[in-house]
């Protein structure tokens, strides 16, 4: 089992972390020309797929 030799300090830990970033969903166009959200139903069609 590999054990770091020292301790990984909070800044370098937070330097490794700096590009993990949550991204906002974008709409996508469905079929029928309507604007939906990504894996959600679509509320004009009530279809999934």
């Amino acid at each position: 089992m590999a054990v770091p030799d020292r301790r990984v300090s909070k800044t370098r830990a937070a330097k490794r972390r700096t590009h993990y970033k949550v991204t906002l969903a974008r709409p996508v166009r469905d079929k029928d020309g309507s604007w939906k959200m990504p894996h959600h139903i679509n509320k004009f069609t009530g279809s999934y797929k």
